[in-house]
């Protein structure tokens, strides 16, 4: 079973690129963030024609996020995490497909340092680990896929001192994200691949010549399906052609039970 996690950075711009990767790659699960369109203006139509089924929680021009199932529809479980009842920003979704939950989640960026967006990052971060906590007590098996707008450790970043600033860096980010890896979840691509130099956003297209690249989207993984973990990697190539998203797509491959 192939799952993915892709912020897109805008699904209807960039929709042929969508479907190219889907074409190629063939994942049987894919999570998008920052569709950056309305629920009734996502392109169902043709991600159907490709073959998915999907859910999706959006929001216009900004944020968004989706689940991909390959000749499949994702059974919708929550839009939204607890406690945030006057929070309507799309940032997080969870669904059923094939008896794992999965959830598709955008961490908010928090940009500038100082500021209102860093505390709402911080609080924001509070409530997904609390809720993921909840995840990882269930006992079943869960994927926490997305963009989490964290560089974890310097190995994470091609130049730790020139985002020294960045909300993305700031010791309260990389905190939450080390108290979220301790509640037991498993990093995939770090499992597989613990000293290789990975990114996955790059932030424009000089810099990915450079390979001057952060890693900041992750699949994390109940303890239950790490046995299963077969492999991980980025399809960094992506990044790559013509009218790309900032971030490439992120992929795991699970053995099927039985």
């Amino acid at each position: 079973m192939k799952i993915a996690t892709f912020n897109v950075n805008g699904v209807k711009a960039r929709l042929p690129r969508l479907l190219e990767w889907l074409a190629e790659t063939r994942p049987d699960v894919a999570c998008l963030q920052e569709i950056k369109t309305g629920d009734a203006t996502f392109p169902i139509a043709a991600i159907e024609a490709a073959g998915y089924g999907a859910v999706w929680h959006g929001q216009p021009a900004h944020h968004g996020v989706a689940i991909l199932a390959r000749g499949a529809v994702p059974r919708e479980v929550r839009r939204g995490l607890p406690g945030g009842v006057a929070d309507t920003k799309a940032r997080y979704l969870e669904a059923d497909v094939d008896g794992i939950r999965i959830a598709s989640i955008y961490q908010p960026n928090g940009n500038p340092v100082p500021s209102p967006n860093f505390d709402y990052k911080l609080a924001w971060t509070e409530r997904l680990l609390l809720h993921a906590r909840t995840l990882m007590d269930s006992g079943q098996p869960v994927v926490l896929a997305g963009d989490f707008n964290v560089v974890p450790t310097d190995a994470d970043i091609y130049n730790r001192w020139l985002w020294r600033l960045d909300a993305v860096m700031q010791p309260e980010t990389r905190d939450a994200h080390a108290r979220l890896l301790a509640q037991g979840w498993v990093d995939a691509t770090r499992h597989l691949h613990p000293q290789e130099r990975i990114y996955t956003f790059w932030v424009n297209a000089n810099a990915f010549q450079r390979n001057a690249g952060f890693r900041m989207d992750f699949l994390l993984l109940s303890p239950s399906l790490v046995g299963g973990l077969e492999a991980a990697q980025v399809d960094q190539e992506q990044r790559g052609r013509e009218k790309p998203s900032d971030h490439a797509p992120v992929w795991l491959r699970l053995a099927r039970p039985g």
